[in-house]
């Protein structure tokens, strides 16, 4: 009966979902509160997979009414607040979805490639979109750049995933930059053709 151990869905939860993962695997990192989570969120998962505090604490709610996360008041000061901690089931169920090997989901949500997908409706304003696309990227590019030194010094799975965003913001700015030339290559063309036209 190791499988039903290690089943990702305990009894009565369904599929964990996506703030559910993030959850589990932050309080298995020793994070504790849902402040703690979304404050570590925001530097660090942020970048590939967000959660806002409207997910985080229904989630943890929920987790902890499935039995897989345990709260224990902790009145702070002025402000009540709630550590959460992992119970056996809740490991159980972490440990199942890290090993496996069922296709994880990937979405993207870029609303410039959506502009660029649709760019045939405004042809003029495709060079000046794509412009914007590498700004953007170069930002991000900088935010991550500026998070190497302290993940060189921790733990090896953020480091790891680090270096995968920047080498893909890398090519993004890459691909960007061609993009520019062809166009404004291609703009010119499209303009020396026309004016030869008018005076031909």
């Amino acid at each position: 009966m190791a499988g039903a151990e290690l089943s990702p869905n305990p009894k009565g939860i369904g599929e964990l979902s996506p703030t559910a993962k993030v959850i589990l695997g932050l309080l298995a990192a020793g994070f504790e509160t849902g402040y703690d989570i979304k404050r570590f969120v925001d530097k660090t998962t942020r970048h590939f997979h967000a959660a806002s505090y409207g997910q985080i604490y229904p989630e943890l709610r929920r987790l902890e009414g499935h039995g897989l996360v345990r709260g224990t008041p902790e009145p702070s000061g002025a402000r009540a607040r709630t550590a959460y901690a992992l119970t056996p089931a809740g490991r159980r169920a972490l440990t199942a979805w890290l090993r496996s090997d069922a296709e994880t989901t990937y979405e993207m949500r870029d609303e410039g490639m959506l502009k660029l997908f649709f760019s045939d409706s405004l042809p003029e304003q495709r060079l000046a979109n794509v412009r914007a696309m590498r700004r953007r990227y170069e930002r991000k590019l900088a935010e991550l750049r500026e998070l190497e030194p302290k993940a060189a010094t921790g733990p090896l799975g953020p480091s790891l995933t680090l270096e995968l965003g920047i080498g893909l913001h890398e090519w993004l700015v890459a691909w960007c930059e061609d993009a520019e030339r062809r166009l404004a290559a291609q703009d010119t063309d499209t303009r020396t053709g026309a004016r030869d036209e008018a005076f031909g």
